[in-house]
């Protein structure tokens, strides 16, 4: 393990003598948690993320399940609550999950308007901002979710 990396003094180190496998893995994959978030801080700190970036990469892992959520099956039952996403307005949102115009829908626009059109209801997966023009977005491959990006 690189040096520059924090240490995992925790985790699969503890003794399971006295103790039930399901309580020893769920005391492993807390620690696991803990480290996963100490290496990305530390990555972050060491390609100079400043406080924006920090936020955002903070807003992203919360986007995610643990590892100690998806052990325990703690996840499936959270499910729910993550489909509905709040913005910074207060109101509650569906995910935007729309299917990209058919032929039919685009066939009288411009380029120009058929991108306002396509992007203007996008919100960015990491602060719930509104998609602009001028700014460079990037997408996830996994989860489909539009981010700011850094050109």
């Amino acid at each position: 393990m690189p040096p520059e990396l924090p240490e995992p003094a925790l985790g699969i180190n503890f003794a399971r003598d006295g103790m039930q496998e399901k309580d020893w893995l769920a005391l492993v994959v807390v620690h696991s948690d803990a480290w996963l978030l100490s290496v990305a801080f530390c990555f972050g700190a060491r390609f100079g993320f400043d406080k924006a970036d920090r936020k955002c990469l903070f807003n992203m892992t919360n986007d995610l399940s643990t590892i100690f959520e998806v052990v325990t099956g703690a996840s499936k039952m959270q499910f729910k609550d993550k489909l509905t996403v709040k913005t910074h307005s207060g109101r509650k949102s569906k995910p935007n999950l729309k299917m990209p115009p058919t032929n039919d829908e685009s066939e009288g626009l411009d380029d120009e308007e058929e991108d306002e059109k396509e992007h203007g209801d996008t919100l960015c997966g990491a602060c719930g901002e509104n998609y602009a023009q001028d700014e460079f977005w990037i997408c996830c491959d996994i989860c489909k979710r539009w981010f700011h990006g850094n050109a």
